[in-house]
């Protein structure tokens, strides 16, 4: 099966091509672009779209590979015991598996996402790199191999917070998804908000590309960004006259704290609108 997109998600021909070769080699896909730009939702999407099943494991600064393999939980079998518990002969009682282990176990071939892998340790990537060539790993406690039904597609992201290792990218077939452009980007609104009129479409597009365009910002507003502003303009009935000026850069468009994120951002913004107004 190949990847076509789906009705609630816009994916350029590039990316679709991406999705299909890592489904054709077999190998992860590794995606990268601005924080907003769905690459979360991309493997969501795939899932729905390919009839697989979606395993997701979001990794955080403290996440450690193995736990997406397994975790053996020594503390609540050292206390079952001391307890007389009857579990305590059963050692696979105390192992919890990880989302690999259920991908690799399912009846099904899935879809798992790997979210944000540069947030964990430099040694996170490389600590998977023989689970995910062999599809498989080794469980000490039990000693049994537990080996993959089905190769998973796993949809690894990154924001690009940290380099990831030469051997891990080597395995990976890699996507970076490029910032929408305006046709692009009203195709994608146009699946959120079908009914949204033209005029307040077009104005709210000049003022998020220019937003864009000021130079200095930290954060750049995000197509989730502007998704959500479109919903307060709607859900404030603000009219598209709202939204227009002569002077774009002489203009602090309404409820803006749904676009810029952070306060550096509104004060540069600000200094910006001011020094154009002062300079008419």
């Amino acid at each position: 099966m190949r990847f076509e997109g789906t009705d609630t998600y816009v994916a350029t021909d590039d990316l679709k091509l991406a999705v299909n070769a890592a489904l054709a080699l077999e190998r992860p896909l590794l995606v990268k672009g601005e924080p907003g730009t769905g690459k979360t939702l991309l493997a969501e999407e795939v899932a729905r779209s390919l009839g697989r099943p979606l395993l997701q494991w979001h990794v955080k600064s403290t996440t450690k590979a193995q736990q997406g393999l397994y975790e053996y939980d020594a503390v609540s079998r050292l206390r079952d015991s001391q307890l007389g518990d009857p579990h305590v002969a059963d050692i696979g009682h105390y192992i919890k598996h990880g989302v690999l282990w259920d991908a690799f176990e399912s009846e099904a071939p899935a879809v798992v996402l790997i979210d944000e892998i540069d947030k964990a340790d430099i040694e996170f990537p490389n600590d998977l790199l023989r689970e995910l060539d062999r599809m498989e790993f080794f469980v000490y406690e039990t000693g049994s191999t537990i080996r993959a039904r089905h190769r998973p597609l796993v949809v690894i992201t990154s924001n690009n917070e940290k380099e990831l290792p030469d051997a891990f990218l080597r395995r990976c077939f890699f996507h970076y998804i490029r910032f929408p452009d305006r046709e692009t980007m009203m195709r994608i609104v146009d699946v959120h908000f079908p009914g949204l009129k033209k005029a307040l479409l077009a104005e709210a597009m000049e003022v998020f590309f220019g937003l864009r365009e000021v130079p200095g910002l930290k954060k750049k507003p995000s197509t989730s960004e502007l998704l959500d502003w479109l919903k307060l303009l709607l859900a404030e009935d603000i009219p598209p006259e709202a939204l227009r000026s002569a002077d774009k850069k002489a203009f602090i468009p309404p409820l803006h704290g749904a676009l810029l994120k952070n306060e550096q951002d509104v004060h540069l913004f600000e200094r910006v609108v001011f020094m154009a107004r002062a300079g008419r």
